[in-house]
């Protein structure tokens, strides 16, 4: 009996130590840096540094969002006021979507299905649902 519930339990306890793969280490990144970016704009220590980043929402599904992250590093990389290129969090922002960036762009290159190709919806967090023609002519039929 305490054989059989000590192999449950170890069983439970290893299944839970499996690599993330490419897509989960993506969608955390992703919302660690979304987590970062809010943290950065709450701060009022941060406040100058925060009035030059923009507000991103990151959708690993989206096209766009390569060249978001793109722009966004480019920001984070040439802050204007050089006091904000050392803090600790900035740093850490610089390093969360360097290697964001990295993982979308190389090494999961044809891992990652993107949905959409929607560049407001990064900007706005509001994504408009555009339908191919063939799902748009599925939808005409079904009315």
């Amino acid at each position: 009996m305490r054989l059989g519930l000590v192999c449950f339990l170890s069983f439970v306890w290893l299944s839970d130590c499996a690599p993330p793969t490419c897509y989960s280490r993506a969608l955390d990144l992703s919302k660690e840096v979304m987590d970062l970016l809010d943290k950065i704009h709450a701060s009022h220590w941060m406040k100058t540094c925060a009035e030059v980043l923009p507000t991103i929402f990151i959708d690993v599904h989206n096209d766009c969002v390569t060249t978001k992250l793109r722009d966004l590093l480019y920001v984070v990389v040439n802050h204007p006021i050089q006091q904000c290129r050392v803090r600790p969090r900035m740093v850490l922002l610089k390093r969360k979507v360097l290697s964001l960036h990295t993982i979308i762009t190389t090494i999961c290159y044809r891992d990652l299905v993107f949905f959409t190709n929607d560049c407001n919806a990064i900007d706005t967090g509001h994504s408009n649902p555009y339908y191919a023609e063939d799902r748009l002519q599925l939808l005409q039929e079904e009315r």
